[in-house]
This record gives C-alpha cells, structure tokens and sequence, in this order.
C-alpha cells in the first residue's frame, strides 16, 4: 500500500494498494485527487488495486464521507454484484457427458439462455420482487413508475461485464454457478435522477465542490439525502433479488440436466454473495460515516466475498481480514486497463474465440460481437490484484470457468 500526500492540493491522503502512483491512469488519479478535496470526508481515500476511471468517482475507490452522501460515488449501476453458489457434483462431467446438444456444458448453455433474458431484454411474464417503495418514496413519481417495470426486470442479467458462469473449483473439482449482475434499469433510473436533484440542490446551497468533478452530494440530515439511501436501498435488495431468482433458476437447470444426463442428483452445499456498488453507514476511525464502495467489496474478518477475473479467467472466493486502511474493503474484481471503446478497437471476435477455446470455455451470447470489450486482454492479471491487497483478503476458493453467458 502506497500513500499519496501533497498538502499544497489536498485536504486528506489517498492510500493505494498498488506498487507505484504510476500505476493508477491519470483519469483516475485526477478523480481521486477531486475526492481528497472533498470538505466532509473522514481520513482518506482508499483506491483498490483495480482501481480506474469512471464517472466523478474511479471504480475502485472507496471513502467515507461525514454527513453526506454522493450518488456518483455509488455509481449507475446500484447494488452491482455476484452470487456464487457450491454444488456437491463433480465439474468435470459438465465436459465429459455428451448430450443431444453437445457437451453437457454446451447444452446447459443454450437452457440458461432461453431461461433468463440477456442484454435489454426483459421478461414478458413479470415475476415479483417481494418487496416495493413506502409510501413516502412515493413522492418522487418518476421512480415509482419505473418500479412498475420491476417485475419484468427481476431474473434478468443485462450487459457489459455481467455473467453467469459455469464453473470448476481448481482444488476439489466441484461445480460452481456464479452470477453477476445489478439492479438494471432501475437502478440506473435512481442514480440519475438523484444525481440530477444533488446537482441542483449543490447550486442552490452555493456548494465548494466544484460542478466539473461531477461529485454533487446530498447532506444526509436533508430530505433528499435521506430518500436517497431509501431508494439505493431499495435498488440494493432488488438487486440481491435479482441475482437470486437468476441463481435459482440456473440451478434447477443444472440440476435436472446432471439428473437426466449423468444420474447425479447435485445439492447446494454453500452460498456467497456481495455487492460491489453501494453507500453503507458505518463506523469507522470513531465515527458514525457514510461508507462509499464503488467498485469494492466490503470485507470485514471473516466475512466471505467474490472477486471474479475477466472473461475466461480464474475468479476468487475471498474471506475479509478487516483492514481498517481499506474502511474494510476490497477489489471488486480485476479492473480494465482500457476503456471499453479501445477494446473494441484492438480486439477482433476471432481473438476473443481462439483464446476462450484454448481454455476450453464455451460462450454463450445473442451477439458474439457486443462482448469484445469483455476480452480478458483489456483487464488486469486477477493474480496481481489479489497480491496487493494481501492485507485485505484471503483467498479460499480459486475457480475457472466452463462455460460463460453474457448478455
């Protein structure tokens, strides 16, 4: 871990758990230096090793604020996270057991495909989030009427960097399903348009923060900063809700196809989720703070996490060691190198398919061309990430996949 200190242009340090501040791209060290400004933040700054660029704040970072909260410090995508759930099958099968529709892999694939909608799509049947905004949410009528989309949206996996994986852990052999995904439009919806009410209650209180670093902030004593942490909690469970409905419905696949095909009856043996996008009041250095994780997970000792690699890559199940530097907190995963567009630009179909067949990884997805960007060449060595944060995390369970849908 690095500390980062110019008295002349900052008001707190920026702690980094990377070898140099050379490693952190200038994108991303401009917004984390915008972030050691801030009035209200409490100790430092704290960027993870997959730190990098992304909107007001960098993905990677976390801070604790005094009596505010910063939409674009949780970010778009409210709640983003994974789920990874442990059978008690062997993973080899999934490889080994030929079906009408190939592999047991390439079969399973096309199920959980036709069983949860990709991308943009939603679902035509709704299925209930078990839960729905209080009366007094209400006031803010844009969001109620996109909670009317909810149900249609509860089960379904979206794009970018969100999968489900089929998987093998690398020491026991057993099956593992991994899910990660957020709470889709929804929580874009409220990230929006609480950035847009921060941003204009920001000018009407004549705020110090300046527009341009895009960190407009709610106080959490007013109106507006407390129906914000109504709704991104909202947008938290519906997000838990949503990986849960996909993982259960992948496991059903799983297990009837293991059943049919190989005359194993597969059970859940262990379950482990986070998220990865969220503002969360905590204490921390004796004070009650507003704990922004963008991009990070909370490890508290002993508290058990996912940080998956890139597409095609090995992922970790990680247990916390309750780092007070870090305010208890971890990578979110292997952090891109280049932007999505560059990917694009570098990377061809053909290369994202020879390598993911040379790890013997079957993908499914309506569009092969849409997930260039998610080439495992745009994102960092999972391997080195995990190395500096060796005071955050410990690995427990290292997996790799067998197949990989993506939207």
């Amino acid at each position: 871990m690095i500390t980062i200190f110019d008295r002349s242009v900052q008001r707190v340090p920026i702690k980094a758990w990377l070898e140099s501040a050379d490693d952190i791209e200038s994108g991303a060290m401009a917004q984390a230096l915008n972030l050691s400004r801030l009035p209200f933040l409490v100790s430092h700054v704290a960027l993870m090793p997959d730190v990098h660029e992304g909107y007001g704040m960098p993905i990677g970072g976390v801070i604790a604020a005094k009596g505010a909260v910063i939409p674009n410090a949780v970010g778009v995508d409210i709640g983003c996270g994974l789920i990874g759930s442990v059978l008690d099958a062997p993973a080899k099968l999934l490889r080994e057991v030929k079906t009408g529709s190939g592999t047991l892999a390439q079969a399973l694939t096309g199920d959980i495909m036709r069983a949860i909608p990709l991308g943009f799509e939603h679902r035509k049947r709704p299925i209930d989030p078990e839960m729905s905004p209080t009366a007094d949410m209400c006031e803010i009528k844009s969001l109620c009427k996109e909670w009317e989309s909810a149900p249609y949206q509860c089960g379904t996996l979206g794009g970018g960097n969100h999968f489900i994986e089929l998987q093998e852990d690398g020491s026991t052999g057993e099956l593992v399903i991994m899910v990660h995904s957020g709470s889709r439009n929804f929580g874009y919806k409220v990230a929006n348009t609480f950035n847009n009410l921060a941003k204009k209650l920001n000018e009407q209180m004549k705020s110090e923060v300046p527009a341009s670093w895009q960190l407009a902030y709610l106080p959490t004593e007013h109106e507006l900063g407390r129906m914000y942490l109504k709704w991104m909690d909202l947008a938290l469970r519906f997000a838990a809700k949503n990986r849960s409905v996909m993982m259960q419905i992948a496991t059903e696949i799983v297990q009837e196809r293991l059943s049919k095909h190989a005359s194993v009856t597969a059970n859940v043996r262990q379950v482990v989720q986070c998220h990865h996008n969220y503002a969360s009041i905590e204490r921390h250095y004796g004070e009650e703070v507003v704990v922004h994780r963008k991009g990070a997970i909370r490890a508290k000792k002993g508290e058990k996490g996912i940080i998956p690699g890139a597409m095609g890559g090995k992922s970790y199940f990680v247990e916390g060691l309750g780092n007070p530097e870090s305010f208890e907190s971890a990578s979110h995963g292997a952090g891109r190198v280049m932007s999505r567009n560059e990917a694009k630009r570098r990377f061809t179909v053909d290369q994202m398919m020879r390598d993911l067949s040379a790890r013997d990884v079957v993908l499914g997805t309506p569009k092969s061309h849409a997930v260039v960007d998610e080439f495992i060449e745009a994102y960092k060595d999972i391997d080195e990430v995990l190395a500096y944060e060796r005071d955050l995390v410990k690995p427990i369970r290292t997996v790799r996949p067998i197949a990989v849908i993506k939207g």
